[in-house]
């Protein structure tokens, strides 16, 4: 009989560093929210923030299935719900793979959305359920996306929501979180406090200040955070290398700000 909890151990240990934490690029965005040109070569961009010093990159089965290769360096976390775009009038967002589809593309963990105080609430934490229950029988970590008000109700992003809407996540059998920066570090350290797994903060939209999304980074670890999953200002900084080996050094050699922007300026000069 195979030990489905040691699996699960392993494909964690695939997605962080020896220090518990991790940093985990998104490039998932092509299922539905944009085609960006900076990942019109998702091969490039993958073999870019590899060689920076990612954990782990969040995709699309598509992606992993076509860049195998470019990814095998890194641990791989697989997107199983969508099934809408910012095309329709009417969006949802329901599963479309199963932990079996992700084990097949070698995944090591699987992730999905959940939308609490929306429309959309009793159908994504559902999904969260049913993931959750797919991986307790195969061994494999879930990773929920918890954002109160999804994508649209951004007023419902409070602090006391975004605690909420992790601890949800947890109590549904998520293995880890992705959830946004609260705005302060005492506010996130409250969500972190409250959810009884790693919580990684997510990057959220493009920033035209390196600073800030270090400080940002910076300041969620200050209150606890397991590290962070980011997509877009990463993939859309002009040198996602260098971007990805400071914000590594930030989140695994405990850099400060002002040391992370060194990094940064030494592998751009």
């Amino acid at each position: 009989m195979f030990d489905d909890a040691l699996g699960r151990e392993r494909r964690v240990e695939r997605l962080f560093g020896d220090d518990g934490r991790s940093l985990v690029v998104a490039m998932d965005h092509g299922g539905g929210i944009h085609v960006y040109p900076e990942l019109a070569d998702p091969g490039r961009v993958i073999a870019q923030v590899a060689e920076g010093g990612a954990d782990a990159v969040l995709a699309n089965p598509g992606t992993i299935r076509r860049y195998a290769a470019e990814l095998k360096s890194l641990g791989v976390i697989a997107r199983m719900d969508g099934g809408g775009s910012l095309l329709s009038k009417a969006p949802e967002s329901r599963l479309l793979y199963s932990v079996e589809d992700a084990l097949r593309l070698g995944a090591d963990a699987v992730a999905c959305m959940g939308f609490p105080g929306t429309p959309l609430e009793g159908h994504t934490l559902a999904n969260v359920a049913n993931l959750a229950g797919q991986c307790q029988n195969w061994g494999m970590p879930l990773m929920a996306e918890v954002l109160p008000g999804g994508f649209t109700h951004l007023e419902l992003r409070t602090p006391e929501n975004v605690r909420l809407a992790a601890r949800i996540g947890v109590e549904l059998g998520a293995d880890l979180i992705k959830t946004e920066y609260t705005g302060s570090e005492d506010s996130f350290k409250t969500v972190v406090e409250n959810c009884f797994r790693p919580v990684l903060v997510l990057g959220g939209s493009k920033m035209d200040d390196e600073r800030a999304v270090f400080a940002m980074v910076r300041s969620a670890l200050n209150a606890g955070a397991a590290g962070a999953v980011i997509g877009r200002n990463v993939w859309g900084h002009h040198n996602p290398q260098a971007l990805v080996r400071a914000l590594s050094h930030l989140v695994h050699h405990d850099a400060s700000v002002e040391e992370t922007l060194d990094v940064l300026k030494n592998a751009t000069a």
